[in-house]
């Protein structure tokens, strides 16, 4: 099934993740990491139960001081000749019992909350995906791919492992460190007070640094984005690169991207080693001053020694959570980042969308009307397309033609609604395509692009891609062997593994000419009412086009075809030819007619041959139509001064 298809099965959809109040970047983490809660909510019984299991492990550290409180203030304190042994072995029962106990819970909340973390990373990424498959083409025009596969990657990874141990960390680091002071300042007093004041700079100092650390973070990111978008682009160009002798180039480039990388971790490790040290330091010097002070109170019996014991012993399990803050809030400034960073892509509205109540054509027959068309690609920047009127009746085949940079393919993209006209209206049997489901127009349009794209897939389902799953596997098969016959592509059946060859990523272990066959097969196996071809047969050679030319006028009957001309061969296919110039359709006619009367055409066919002879490609086979030479208003001086008659006898 195309992937435009509607899917019966639930599945999330951006729509019911994407927040109204969504906050802005300078909103707080605690606003921004709560965006991820409808993500969560599915798995928030079993994180919440992890979280209850870790409290409960700190809890039972947290019981172990008060323990040794007991003996040293009892049994051990009584004399060696009046200790009482039961006691102390119930003691030690006690406290074996409560490290089994910590033990125990640590390994429930691990199995608890590593499921449903994988699950939510496993949501989240498909509702990524999906939104970037949703998204036009213009979206993905703007975006560097190296970014986005930053984002479904390893800002999903880093979510994973922040909900599952970050978060709990901080929730439990957070309840331990407030039930153990609390414990201090009730059970010892003024030395629990003491501990206290040492929080007040571990605040500031950690306000401080996650005011730094967060810009640190998110450049970080962007920058392991953009060296992302470097590998990419430098292995999909590797032919590029090689025959270039470029590969240094791309070396000292990608050298470049990674030392600023480099340097900005650096910046993000001493900012991390700076905190460390802080939390390191401040709790230790409050420990000195404590046990200086301690000792004072105990030798003038204004505590015991079992509660000097019992402050120590529970300040140690206090200091693992306050030394670990650094990391543990690190660790939440990552994520507050990436949740930043995939909200900024799930957040981009798709401006093409579905309407509230899709039309579909009375008769469905092909008939595609280009009505005032404008097409700007920024809404300040000149008209690519203006004002531009052009009927494709159905069943004929138009071949449109134009200098570089006239606007062809861009029309090409009009009609399946890659892209949405600006202005005016691109009409599929008498419907605005705009008032259709994308996924009506696409099944109804079919597209071969002069740049073919296969996928990481056998050649079968390369070929079937446009092709309805539900169609019986003979149809299926029928269909694929027609598609492959009509764009000459035996050579699939010499392949190692025949139709079920996996063709390598972009299809690059094939030739330029195999790949655009193989795409030319897919949009003809699809059976569209209309098809859209942008010069399918450029990498072909002049036998082979013609077999394929001599193929796709048999199969194009009865289909609408507009076929985007950048070489006078092509022309051969069409009814009739749409002259493109300056974004608008100046004439339409059959190729004999044109010739006769449009001297803008002629001057584009000559500039067409002149390419396909510096190229060796066939020219047109066209008789001399009896040119007039008119000359008309040419409007450049080469126009002017074409040999009509050399012309016609050219072309």
């Amino acid at each position: 099934m195309p992937p435009d298809t509607a899917d019966p099965s639930p599945r999330p959809t951006v729509e019911s993740f994407r927040g109204s109040g969504a906050p802005g970047a300078d909103a707080s983490t605690v606003r921004a990491l709560a965006r991820l809660l409808p993500f969560v909510r599915p798995a928030l019984p079993r994180l919440v139960a992890g979280g209850v299991s870790a409290l409960g492990a700190s809890l039972a550290a947290l019981a172990i001081p008060r323990v040794l409180q007991h003996v040293v203030d009892g049994p051990l304190a009584a004399g060696a000749e009046a200790h009482d042994t039961g006691a102390l072995w119930s003691a030690l029962a006690l406290v074996l019992a409560l490290g089994l106990a910590e033990a125990g819970l640590i390994l429930l909340r691990r199995s608890l909350v590593m499921l449903p973390g994988t699950r939510v990373e496993a949501v989240m990424r498909g509702v990524l995906f999906r939104h970037l498959q949703d998204l036009p083409v213009a979206f993905h025009d703007r975006w560097a791919g190296g970014q986005l596969l930053s984002r479904s990657m390893s800002d999903l990874g880093l979510l994973r492992r922040w909900l599952v141990f970050g978060l709990l960390q901080l929730v439990v680091s957070t309840a331990t460190v407030v039930v153990g002071v609390a414990l201090l300042v009730a059970t010892t007093g003024w030395l629990g007070l003491v501990y206290l004041v040492g929080a007040v700079p571990v605040t500031v100092i950690v306000f401080r640094f996650s005011r730094r650390f967060r810009a640190i973070s998110r450049r970080s990111q962007d920058q392991a984005g953009d060296l992302a978008t470097a590998v990419e682009e430098s292995v999909h160009g590797i032919r590029v690169l090689k025959a270039f002798g470029r590969g240094r180039d791309a070396l000292d480039q990608f050298t470049g991207q990674a030392e600023e990388l480099r340097r900005t971790e650096l910046a993000k490790a001493g900012q991390q080693a700076r905190i460390n040290v802080s939390l390191t330091l401040i709790p230790e010097a409050t420990l000195a001053v404590c046990l200086v002070l301690g000792a004072w109170l105990a030798h003038t019996d204004q505590i015991t020694v079992g509660a000097l014991t019992a402050f120590f012993a529970t300040a140690a399990v206090i200091n693992g959570p306050v030394v670990d803050l650094g990391m543990t809030l690190s660790m939440t400034l990552n994520a507050r980042t990436a949740v930043d960073r995939f909200f900024e892509v799930v957040d981009t509205a798709n401006p093409l969308t579905d309407p509230p109540d899709p039309q579909v054509p009375d008769r469905p027959a092909g008939r595609v009307v280009l009505r005032d068309v404008t097409f700007r690609h920024d809404d300040d920047g000149a008209p690519v397309l203006d004002h531009l009127d052009l009927e494709l009746p159905a069943g004929t085949t138009t071949a449109l033609v134009g200098l570089t940079g006239s606007g062809k393919s861009t029309l090409a993209m009009l009609v399946p609604r890659l892209y949405d006209v600006t202005g005016g209206a691109v009409e599929l049997d008498g419907v605005d395509v705009r008032r259709m489901r994308r996924a009506d127009v696409r099944r109804a349009v079919a597209v071969a692009f002069e740049d073919p794209t296969l996928f990481s897939a056998s050649v079968r389902e390369n070929v079937l891609l446009g092709v309805d799953d539900a169609l019986p596997a003979a149809e299926r098969e029928r269909r694929l062997r027609e598609a492959l016959e009509v764009a000459q592509a035996g050579f699939v059946d010499d392949l190692p593994h025949g139709l079920d060859t996996r063709i390598g990523e972009e299809g690059l272990s094939l030739s330029g000419g195999q790949r655009q066959r193989l795409a030319l097969a897919r949009a003809i196996a699809a059976r569209p009412r209309v098809l859209v071809l942008d010069d399918p047969l450029s990498a072909l050679d002049v036998a082979t086009e013609e077999a394929v030319t001599a193929r796709l006028r048999d199969v194009l009957a009865g289909t609408t075809s507009l076929i985007i001309a950048h070489r006078p061969s092509t022309v051969a296919l069409a009814d009739r030819v749409a002259v493109l110039r300056d974004g608008r359709v100046t004439a339409v006619g059959t190729h004999s007619h044109l010739l006769a009367t449009d001297p803008h055409y002629r001057y584009v066919i000559s500039s067409l041959e002149d390419d396909a002879a510096e190229h060796g490609v066939g020219a047109l086979d066209a008789p001399g139509d009896g040119v007039d030479g008119d000359g008309g208003d040419a409007a450049t001086t080469r126009e002017t001064t074409l040999d009509d008659e050399a012309t016609g006898a050219r072309l």
